[in-house]
């Protein structure tokens, strides 16, 4: 099976479809993108060149099953196309998060979230609470060098 996002002129994914390998392979056997575009564009009524292929088994620039990972994330709705890069984004979490185009994902501006204590991860353990740290946008805001915040989620 072949996925394909629909995106919009402004790169915005507005539907993914699935196809039957024959929709999209070659007289020598070999899925071809351009064949797969071609035949959505003639039965879904919109222009080839705005459905992209896609794979499910690709998240976080990582395959699922150990193969090679095909343009960053399986598209969603709302992901944004960014055809520079080859990559489908999803929607950015904070207006101040940035791409990390290794990982094809956001991160905060001033990077990962602080390891708990191990008292945290002993309670977190225990099952007495749950510590996680959040990104507190209006506190980066305040403070370009602070946005994490430690919350008990059991709370």
């Amino acid at each position: 099976m072949a996925h394909f996002a629909k995106i919009s002129e402004e790169n915005i994914v507005l539907q993914v479809l699935v196809l039957d390998d024959k929709d999209c392979i070659n007289s020598e056997g070999v899925e071809v993108e351009s064949i797969g575009q071609a035949y959505l564009e003639t039965h879904n009524n919109w222009p080839a060149h705005l459905w992209i292929k896609t794979s499910y088994n690709t998240a976080k620039n990582q395959h699922t099953n150990g193969g090679t990972p095909f343009r960053g994330n399986y598209a969603g709705i709302d992901y944004i196309w960014d055809e520079a890069n080859q990559i489908f984004w999803p929607p950015k979490p904070f207006s101040s998060w940035v791409k990390d185009l290794v990982n094809a994902d956001w991160k905060s501006p001033i990077g990962d979230a602080p390891v708990l204590t191990e008292e945290q991860e002993a309670q977190n353990q225990a099952l007495t609470n749950r510590w996680v740290y959040i990104w507190d946008e209006s506190k980066y805001e305040l403070d370009n060098t602070d946005g994490w915040v430690i919350v008990d989620q059991f709370l």
